[in-house]
């Protein structure tokens, strides 16, 4: 599962994708976060959208937002890689109208299926067959605070986090629905990342910013052992 910022590197993400892809071999499958936080009334991305808009403005924008479809619904918030392997011939995607994951791979069908609707990253999700896989974590050129795995940990914690109500845009353009589930919050991943034991992490570093490879199930196993109850997040 990579997450990547490759701005500033004059790669295009095309030759990145090849190039993980190259370095996983064919029996290997390359995963992203294809999330849509702009298909919602309450993230960060979709209050963006609507800032400085009347009322009336509001109820229009809103009535015409259209569905959540996997095939077609772009990613733009999570950056040129991830676009690229979504939009790449022959990649999956998972079904969550919010935090959707694709893939490209042999077992790409096989960990991104089965993708509940009202689970966004946990037992229900991809990232619990991720974490089964003892699938590997490739941050490139960014840091824990974007590191999607950390919020299956959230889901783990003891006590578990409180639930909170989301809403989205599925089926058909304006038609809003509302589930209940966990009020995910990665305000503190960065300093989780931090106290992270250094023999949990490979590190290097390309073009000028840090590179952290690690497996997904230790290290969310460590989270577990340092997430506490906190105030949930916008999302």
């Amino acid at each position: 599962m990579v997450h990547a910022s490759l701005s500033g590197t004059g790669a295009p993400p095309e030759t990145v994708r090849d190039a993980l892809l190259d370095a996983l071999g064919p029996g290997g499958t390359l995963v992203v976060p294809a999330f849509t936080p702009e298909n919602s009334d309450t993230s960060r991305a979709h209050l963006r959208l609507i800032q400085g808009l009347d009322e009336r403005q509001i109820r229009e924008f809103r009535a015409t937002m259209p569905p959540y479809d996997p095939d077609t619904t772009p990613c733009p918030t999570m950056g040129a890689l991830a676009e690229c392997v979504r939009t790449t011939p022959g990649s999956v995607r998972s079904a969550h109208p919010q935090t959707s994951l694709a893939g490209l791979g042999p077992r790409a069908a096989e960990l991104l299926d089965g993708h509940h609707p009202h689970c966004h990253l946990g037992e229900r999700s991809p990232l619990a067959r991720l974490y089964e896989a003892d699938a590997r974590v490739l941050l490139l050129r960014v840091g824990f605070d974007v590191c999607s795995a950390l919020h299956l940990a959230e889901y783990r914690t003891s006590p578990p986090p409180p639930q909170r109500t989301y809403r989205c845009v599925t089926e058909a353009r304006g038609n809003w629905i509302e589930y209940e589930d966990a009020a995910l919050d990665d305000s503190d991943f960065a300093g989780v990342g931090e106290r992270l034991p250094h023999g949990l992490l490979v590190r290097r570093e390309w073009s000028g910013r840090p590179v952290v490879q690690f497996r997904m199930r230790p290290v969310v196993d460590e989270v577990i052992r340092q997430l506490s109850r906190r105030t949930p997040g916008l999302a």
